[in-house]
């Protein structure tokens, strides 16, 4: 099977091996890659609580509520163990990390989608929403089987660039609101990260293209929740429509 989907880069290491730490006995390996792993997880876990407490019932923060949560597990797991504790377990231990992570990116596909369904007709909406899942199964069965992390940041790139930024400008088109343009700014962070990612831009050993990136994932992270929070508004406001 990876011979079918070969492995076009390995961006999930550094250029430089990071050195390692050992903190009560425990060997922590990366451990700028898990404390930044870790501030994109504490951000979306902040974003889920926050949009917990919203009085908002609708499959909109139900979806964004699965985004955030999904995402902070993804982080969280894969800073810990993919990342530090990595040598304790062995590489498979990664996936867990890995498949959390692109289903998170699903969910913010899907509220985008889920937005733009009232300005198009509903036979489209549908099309959509089973692309969606396709395309998920599709990318997690491809990620599972080469064993590499590439496929999981294509999955993310096309989720947020062609999927989340497309719709996400589609119902600022029919809309004018205001609150889409949080999602503009997350998206053009995302793919900062991603460049960084595939360029390998670091600074020293300590500060790599992956600690860099997870900089940028928090920022990112961080407008995705103003983004939705305000979106929740509208929708109450009627300003939005579902």
């Amino acid at each position: 099977m990876q011979e079918l989907f070969p492995c076009p880069k390995d961006t999930s290491q550094p250029p430089i091996q990071q050195p390692s730490i050992e903190v009560l006995g425990i060997r922590v390996d990366e451990p700028v890659m898990v404390a930044t792993d870790l501030l994109v997880a504490a951000v979306c876990f902040y974003a889920w609580f926050r949009i917990s407490k919203l009085p908002v019932k609708n499959e909109i923060r139900t979806l964004t509520m699965i985004y955030f949560a999904s995402m902070g597990a993804a982080t969280a797991i894969g800073g810990i163990i993919g990342h530090g504790l990595i040598h304790y377990f062995n590489f498979y231990y990664k996936l867990p990390a890995w498949i959390t992570s692109m289903i998170s990116i699903a969910m913010l596909e899907r509220v985008c989608i889920k937005l733009a369904r009232p300005y198009i007709q509903k036979s489209v909406g549908v099309f959509f929403g089973w692309v969606n899942m396709i395309e998920l199964l599709t990318f997690m069965f491809i990620s599972f089987y080469s064993l590499c992390f590439f496929y999981v940041e294509a999955h993310a790139a096309y989720g947020l660039v062609v999927v989340v930024f497309s719709f996400s400008v589609f119902v600022y088109w029919k809309t004018r609101n205001e609150a889409m343009i949080e999602f503009f700014v997350g998206v053009a962070l995302a793919t900062i990260s991603a460049i960084i990612f595939t360029f390998d831009l670091y600074i020293n050993e300590w500060i790599t293209h992956v600690d860099l990136g997870h900089l940028f994932m928090a920022l990112a992270a961080w407008f995705f929740y103003r983004g939705s929070a305000k979106i929740l508004h509208e929708i109450e406001a009627g300003r939005l429509r579902l």
